[in-house]
């Protein structure tokens, strides 16, 4: 079990949306404010994580004509445990999120690590795959956040900042964010469907260039 290479393929080298191209209509449709990133990136995590550790300890008893469909029953456990946490504890998040909680019911992201990795490794190493690939989904959710928060509405933190009292992190939607320049300044395009197409076809580029650069220096040096 390789740590540091699980770690560095959910963050960079395999991440879930910006190299494998899963999860892109979440993550295109709940990016307008922070609160929805952390939120949606965090009920991720642990679906994923949960599943690909029940998965692992059941991959020898799973028989393989029925996988598809055992992978999305325990799958469906999970989600609907999240969602009903969701809405008895943080219901404004569970209202911002909408239907794209019990989507992940469906979830590319989940149900292929479900087959590519869980089913095959063992139960710790597909708890930290779990974890690692989410991280790497909520890092591009957080990221996306803040660009297009940031572009469209000219703040920072929607939903888990709140500054009308002194500086606090709260997780009940209600921050009001900080404000870094007037709202009528922002780009509104970039608040739309349209701006989240814009802003992950940006970062998709920028890493796959980045990584294409680092192959080249690779294949550099060995030829060397």
């Amino acid at each position: 079990m390789n740590v540091k290479k699980q770690f560095k393929d959910g963050l960079i080298t395999q991440n879930p949306v910006l190299v494998q191209l899963l999860g892109m209509c979440s993550t295109m449709a709940i990016t307008t404010a922070l609160f929805n990133g952390v939120g949606m990136g965090l009920s991720v995590i642990i679906i994923l994580t949960c599943c690909n550790i029940c998965i692992s300890a059941l991959r020898k008893i799973i028989p393989n004509d029925i996988r598809i469909a055992i992978y999305v029953v325990v799958i469906a456990g999970f989600v609907t445990i999240v969602d009903l946490v969701l809405k008895a504890f943080i219901p404004a998040l569970s209202e911002a999120l909408g239907v794209f909680i019990p989507l992940i019911v469906v979830n590319c992201i989940i149900i292929g690590r479900a087959e590519a990795f869980a089913a095959k490794n063992t139960i710790g190493a597909s708890a930290l795959d779990g974890i690692f690939q989410g991280l790497g989904y909520t890092m591009v959710l957080v990221i996306m956040c803040v660009i297009r928060e940031l572009l469209g509405k000219g703040s920072f933190g929607g939903g888990m900042i709140d500054v009308t009292n002194g500086f606090k992190v709260v997780f009940d939607g209600t921050g009001s964010g900080i404000q870094i320049f007037p709202a009528q300044y922002g780009a509104l395009v970039m608040a739309l469907p349209v701006g989240g197409f814009l802003t992950l076809g940006c970062i998709i580029a920028f890493v796959q260039h980045m990584l294409g650069k680092g192959d080249k220096k690779e294949k550099k040096e060995d030829a060397e």
